[in-house]
């Protein structure tokens, strides 16, 4: 299967790369993760952050996802693992996910409309990216 373009920012991709080297230097996730998302980073086209497409997941975006199996949609921040919630909010209930999980690495960079399929233990899970209900970038919020 021939991989889907996707878009990290600059600032993004930096921020990611430290990220990466103090996880995998402190083991403090697992390495299968930590190898997902360097692979991820590597092959993604950089932009300049006002440059990123509005449909872009960007970290800190709010996005809605749609199981293509099931039917339901779901609705949350994509987040570093250090923020107890999603940047922009004053509350922790809002629903995030850490780039780090499998799910916040499979979406970091796609566009609304994309299908995302990834292995799980049950077998492939398929979402399709609904909406980015926020990003950053397309706010000028070039501080999250």
């Amino acid at each position: 299967m021939t991989e889907k373009q996707i878009y990290v920012t600059d600032s993004d991709l930096q921020r990611l790369k430290t990220l990466l080297r103090y996880t995998w230097r402190d083991r403090r996730e697992d390495v299968g993760d930590l190898s997902r998302l360097d692979h991820e980073l590597e092959r993604a086209s950089i932009v300049r952050p006002m440059e990123v497409p509005k449909d872009v997941v960007t970290m800190n975006s709010r996005v809605r996802l749609r199981d293509l199996d099931s039917g339901d949609a779901v609705d949350f921040s994509l987040v570093y693992p250090t923020q107890p919630y999603a940047a922009g909010s004053d509350h922790i209930a809002e629903m995030t996910v850490s780039v780090l999980a499998p799910i916040g690495t499979a979406i970091l960079g796609y566009r609304v409309g994309d299908t995302i399929e990834w292995e799980v233990p049950a077998g492939v899970r398929r979402l399709k990216v609904e909406d980015v209900l926020f990003q950053p970038e397309a706010a000028g919020r070039f501080d999250l």
